[in-house]
């Protein structure tokens, strides 16, 4: 299998499977110089592991990253940074009925079709698992964006479950983080754990949509036509595994906009230009304008579920089958780290690439 590794200058390659001993990242790329220890790195995987909550899967993982090279002194070398993290609580019998049946919804099929073998304990290559390598990774690029952009910052979290939206006037960013959904509205997340406790207890799931916004995001990132910031960023949220649908901005309600409303109109500010609204979610012509940009990503209802779905086998039978294991009854709530980490992996190699093209030079306005 190839193509498993994504971005220009600063590159990361993930590599392991769901039920494999370890699976990691190789990170190329990194400038030198970055402070970096397996602790910063380990508090974005700890936002991300299993077993949190009632309203994720309850396999435990602790998720313990090491850093076996491209570090010396606490300081990044510039060299390959190889990431590790061991998987410790496999269960591969719970995937023995389903060596030989396809599961609905799921990569099995595609898989076995493409290769002609697939590792069905989990998932293999396919599952979710692989999405700790990035969310290490992201926390390199992080670390790096600290040192070179110290005012940016990247915020993931959900704005709906199922049918049910936020309020975007209850919005608050400090309420983020105190609730196991990562939504801002209070309300909401107390009416979606009522929702998905019920879903869970009967075996089923629910897709949601997240939501990322990087602030403090530099004008002048990406470049037209196939160097696009935006381009990257929908690939890479698309890569994500269960994600079905990519926004920037208004996304897909700019079609019901009309000129009048869309456009963000500009005026001069003490530091420059000013935008009144931000429509375009900070990126115009593929590259940023310096206001916040927004990401929206939608992940589709975790297809393991514990309902009999109807499919075929190997042999080209029909059956059914019922996905037993420990599965999220909502994958996005994992999915808002994983956001995280992509949008700081393209925001870098988008940095890096602007500093090597050039030079941090700006064309001045006023």
């Amino acid at each position: 299998m190839s193509l498993n590794t994504y971005g220009h200058l600063f590159r990361v390659t993930t590599w392991g499977e769901s039920h494999g001993p370890a699976l990691g990242a190789v990170v190329d790329g990194c400038p030198p110089g970055i402070p970096l220890e397996e602790p910063m790195l380990q508090h974005w995987l700890d936002r991300r592991k299993p077993g949190q909550s009632k309203f994720t899967t309850q396999r435990r993982e602790p998720d313990e990253v090491r850093i076996l090279s491209g570090v010396f002194d606490g300081r990044t070398t510039g060299t390959p940074i190889q990431l590790m993290i061991e998987n410790t609580d496999q269960r591969s019998k719970d995937y023995g009925d389903i060596a030989q049946k396809f599961r609905p919804g799921h990569a099995d099929i595609t898989y076995w079709q493409k290769y002609g073998i697939r590792d069905y304990r989990g998932g293999g290559r396919s599952s979710a698992r692989e999405t700790a390598a990035r969310v290490a990774a992201g926390g390199v690029a992080r670390e790096a964006l600290k040192a070179l952009v110290p005012g940016l910052s990247i915020t993931g979290y959900m704005v709906q479950m199922g049918p049910r939206k936020i309020d975007r006037s209850r919005f608050d960013w400090d309420e983020i983080e105190r609730n196991p959904f990562w939504t801002p509205d209070p309300d909401a997340a107390a009416d979606w754990a009522e929702y998905l406790d019920a879903l869970r207890k009967d075996g089923n799931s629910v897709g949601a949509v997240i939501e990322v916004v990087a602030r403090g995001v530099p004008s002048g990132l990406g470049a037209p036509i196939y160097g696009k910031l935006d381009t990257d960023l929908a690939a890479a949220m698309m890569s994500i595994n269960a994600v079905k649908g990519v926004e920037i901005g208004e996304g897909m309600a700019s079609a019901a906009l009309t000129g009048v409303e869309n456009a963000d109109e500009i005026r001069m500010g003490p530091d420059g230009p000013v935008f009144s609204t931000n429509h375009a979610g900070g990126i115009l012509g593929g590259i940023s304008t310096g206001q916040d940009v927004v990401v929206r990503f939608a992940v589709k209802p975790t297809s393991s579920i514990l309902t009999s779905r109807k499919t075929v086998n190997i042999a080209g039978e029909d059956t059914e089958v019922i996905t037993k294991g420990r599965h999220d009854p909502c994958v996005g709530i994992r999915a808002v780290p994983v956001g995280e980490a992509m949008m700081a992996a393209v925001i870098l190699d988008h940095i890096l690439l602007d500093r090597g093209q050039t030079g941090g030079i700006r064309g001045q306005i006023g």
